[in-house]
């Protein structure tokens, strides 16, 4: 019998976690490292971490704190926010994230189906902004490992 799967998504702001609603609002919720530690407990099937400052302020990925949740996670691991180029998807994936999220608004040097050709064969998900929706659209793009 098939059991559903279990994935959290972290929202990180400010290098702390944060829970919001609709995305404003943010309140403070904990270290990312705890929080990785207490679901490794829970023996969650996979993680999804966003950072909602790198994407709005144009700001790289902090590798560093990638490089300290991918050590402490023993579950697959799920980045976004950010990434922008093909030399960061290899740098977050040579840190030991497995999945890497994109946002991208109709960019065609950004499409997901190019990351993934030059970035290797891990799976990606990107996402597109919709001009009529208010919310986004999510899909799972890329090949199979």
């Amino acid at each position: 019998m098939l059991r559903p799967r279990i994935i959290p998504c972290l929202l990180v702001q400010n290098k702390g976690l944060v829970k919001t609603v609709g995305f404003s609002s943010p309140k403070y919720v904990g270290d990312p490292i705890n929080v990785v530690k207490i679901f490794n407990e829970k023996a969650v099937d996979e993680l999804a971490v966003y950072d909602i400052d790198a994407t709005g302020e144009a700001a790289c990925p902090d590798y560093k704190m990638l490089e300290n949740l991918a050590f402490e996670s023993r579950m697959p691991l799920c980045y976004g926010g950010g990434v922008k180029t093909v030399e960061q998807v290899k740098t977050i994936i040579g840190l030991g994230i497995e999945k890497v999220a994109i946002s991208f608004r109709g960019d065609r040097q950004s499409a997901p189906d190019r990351r993934g050709r030059r970035g290797g064969r891990q799976p990606e998900r990107g996402r597109r902004a919709r001009r009529k929706a208010a919310s986004a659209q999510h899909r799972l793009r890329g090949l199979d490992p």
